[in-house]
Order: C-alpha cells, then sequence, then structure tokens
C-alpha cells in the first residue's frame, strides 16, 4: 500500500497521543502503588541499580564474570518475586506496574516485522476517510436512527411486502455488511427513488466500517468524476496534484462509496472516469457501493455497455421503495 505522507503524520501523531495517555496512566499507577507500598519503591530502585550493575559487568573483564552474573541474576528474581508478592498482598495485581501497550504486537512504535503495523494503518485509514468522507456532514446517520415509521405499512399490491417491512430488510442487510466488512465483501447498488434513504444507509455503513479501521472513500459522483477531469486536465497545478492524489485515494481505498451516481454531467470525459473508478476497483477486487435515481433500463440508456455491464452484473442490488422521506418530513 501506498501512503499519503500527510495522513500517516497524523496517524503517528494519534500513536504518540496513546503513548503518552499509556505513560501517564504508568506514572499514575506508580505514584499510588508507592504512597501506599513504599518498599515496593524501594525494590525498584534497587532493580534500577541492578540495571547499572549488569552494564558494568559486561563490559569488564572480571575472571569471575559468570559466577558475578549468576548472582545478579538470583537477587534480581528475588525482588521480582517480592514486589508480586506485595503488589498482590494489597490487590494491585502482579503486573499493575507493567509497560502499558495499546498495541503488544508493535508495542506502540507502529513498525511491525519490518513495516507498518496493523494498529497505525488503522489509524492511517481513519484519517483517510476523515478526508475523504466529506458527505458524513451530519453526523448522525447511524442504523439506530434510521426510522422506519416513516415507509408505508401498507403492502403493495404488485409485491405484497409493505414498503415497511422491505426496508426493514434492507436496513438489516446494510447493517450486517457494515458490521462484517471485509475485503471479501461484495459491491452493492442501492437503487430507488429520490428521499428513500440511500444516502443516509451508506454513511451509516460508512460510519461503521472506518470505526473498523478500514479506509473509506465518501463522495457523490458529479464530485468523484469532476476530480478525474482536475486530475487530466490541470496536472501542472497543485488543484490538478491535489486531484490526482484524491483520485488514488479513491481507487485504492478498502471501500468506495459512490452516491447519486445519474446526477453528474454525462460527458465522454465523465463515462471513461466512471469507467476507470468501477473497473480499477473490479480488477483490485476492493467493495465498492453505488446508489442511483436509475432504473436498470435508464442505467443501460445512459451509461456505455461496459459500464452498465459492470454495474448491473457485478454489483448486488439493493432496492429502495416507499415514499419521498424528505417531503414527509417538510
Amino acid at each position: 500500500m501506498t501512503y499519503d505522507g500527510k495522513l500517516l503524520a497524523r496517524a503517528r501523531a494519534e500513536l504518540e497521543k496513546d503513548r503518552a495517555a499509556n505513560r501517564d496512566e504508568l506514572l499514575r499507577r506508580r505514584g499510588e502503588v508507592y504512597a501506599r507500598v513504599p518498599e515496593v519503591r524501594e525494590i525498584d530502585t534497587a532493580l534500577r541499580a541492578q540495571m547499572a550493575r549488569l552494564v558494568r559487568l559486561t563490559i569488564s573483564k572480571s575472571p569471575a564474570l559468570a559466577e558475578e552474573l549468576e548472582q545478579l541474576k538470583e537477587e534480581n528474581l528475588n525482588l521480582q518475586m517480592r514486589r508480586a508478592e506485595l503488589l498482590t498482598e494489597r490487590g494491585f495485581g502482579a503486573g499493575y506496574l507493567d509497560e502499558i501497550v495499546s498495541c503488544p504486537k508493535c508495542r506502540d512504535t507502529g513498525i511491525y516485522e519490518g513495516g507498518v503495523c496493523p494498529c497505525l494503518e488503522k489509524r492511517y485509514n481513519r484519517e483517510l476517510t476523515k478526508e475523504l468522507g466529506a458527505l458524513l456532514r451530519r453526523g448522525d446517520e447511524s442504523f439506530e436512527r434510521f426510522d422506519l415509521t416513516l415507509y408505508p405499512d401498507v403492502p403493495d399490491p404488485a409485491t405484497g411486502l409493505a414498503p415497511r417491512d422491505a426496508m426493514r430488510r434492507v436496513s438489516d442487510a446494510c447493517r450486517r455488511y457494515a458490521e462484517g466488512f471485509s475485503a471479501a465483501s461484495p459491491n452493492l447498488l442501492f437503487q430507488g427513488g429520490t428521499g428513500l434513504g440511500k444516502t443516509w444507509l451508506s454513511a451509516c455503513i460508512a460510519r461503521v466500517v472506518a470505526a473498523s479501521g478500514f479506509s473509506v472513500c465518501y463522495d457523490t459522483a458529479s464530485a468523484a468524476l469532476e476530480a478525474y477531469e482536475r486530475a487530466k486536465f490541470a496536472r501542472d497545478t497543485e488543484e490538478g496534484e491535489a486531484a490526482a492524489v484524491r483520485v488514488r485515494r479513491m481507487e485504492s481505498c478498502d471501500l468506495m462509496i459512490l452516491d447519486d451516481l445519474g446526477t453528474e454531467m454525462t460527458t465522454s470525459m465523465s463515462q471513461s472516469a466512471l469507467y476507470t473508478l468501477i473497473n480499477t476497483r473490479l480488477v483490485d477486487k476492493k467493495p465498492t457501493i453505488v446508489s442511483t435515481n436509475l432504473s436498470d433500463d435508464e442505467l443501460t440508456r445512459r451509461y456505455t455497455p461496459q459500464i452498465a455491464s459492470r454495474i448491473l452484473g457485478e454489483f448486488r442490488c439493493f432496492p429502495f421503495v416507499g415514499e419521498d422521506i424528505r417531503r414527509k418530513k417538510a
């Protein structure tokens, strides 16, 4: 994975905040224990003195080095045992004063097995999501706040299913998708009229997936495809470079959510950009969610056969039904 230096620096800063909080908590614990059990402070002082003595011994050429090291080891073990006994007797637990780390793999360094630790990558993905999630502007999108009472409870004569029940199924499926998201998750197509909750449920998924440490890009089709145009025609400008970075992020993030497909201006450039985005993510097996007001026939008429075939053939359709919620609220 190619990392954006600015976002990686932010992620490292967040990791350092956790390290500082852990250090502060350990200092607090030491102060608490030393005040209640002064002997533990004395033991810790003795243990630090032993470390200094160990250093001196290892650089010395004493003929009795092995014997002295064995004696030091025995003294150290005795002190450690006494320390653990004191902590346990006072109800702290033997490991109460051990180093506190948020990640046992990298011990909060951000480096694991010669590369970026998964804990730092999760922080990086959260920063990436903040950067790209401009549409998550309300701040209150959640599955719990998805109001099914706004959907009619009268069965549709054609399907025999009430819109409320149909949308309950959609909402439940979206929640399962978000909570179980992985690189192997399917692509989704949210399809239905205006004001039926497509953007809301997309945002709900985005929040849950991002909170799990995955990178999420969430944008309207018009804004996303415009970025491709700026990246191409303003290549040598600061604006063009920023657009190119954004395009790379949209193509490589763990989950791409393309909202309001069909509201963008249809040009040869936008068609090319849309094909590139969708096809790149399909080839790389990266999940994508597309929401649109267009029907299958409208998608087929509006877009090239290559685009329509990929959307209708590679995406699992979630039909949104009911009445325009925005009008009902108004």
